[in-house]
């Protein structure tokens, strides 16, 4: 009898759509899918995670629509500056 896998085998392995976790994924997807995100990030010139996240904040919003906070400390903020903000 086969025994289940707990554990990552492949260290190269992404977890998530390619993405860390889900909480990276979901961030992600309503970062690159969200029109008025995308507006805000050309119009005020916002360079990075960490700065579009205090914006976020000052405009009221704590977390995706789908209820991932946007501060989650589990949110690959590396991946995400490196990846969707091209550093």
């Amino acid at each position: 009898m086969a025994t289940a896998t707990r554990f990552q085998t492949n260290l190269l392995d992404v977890t998530y759509n390619g993405w860390t976790n889900y909480k990276t994924w979901n961030v992600v997807l309503w970062i690159e899918n969200d029109k008025s995100i995308q507006d805000f990030i050309q119009e005020h010139d916002v360079c990075c995670y960490e700065e579009l996240m205090e914006a976020l904040y000052e405009c009221g919003s704590k977390q995706t629509p789908d209820g991932v906070e946007w501060n989650d400390p589990e949110i690959n903020r590396v991946e995400i500056n490196g990846d969707v903000f091209d550093f």
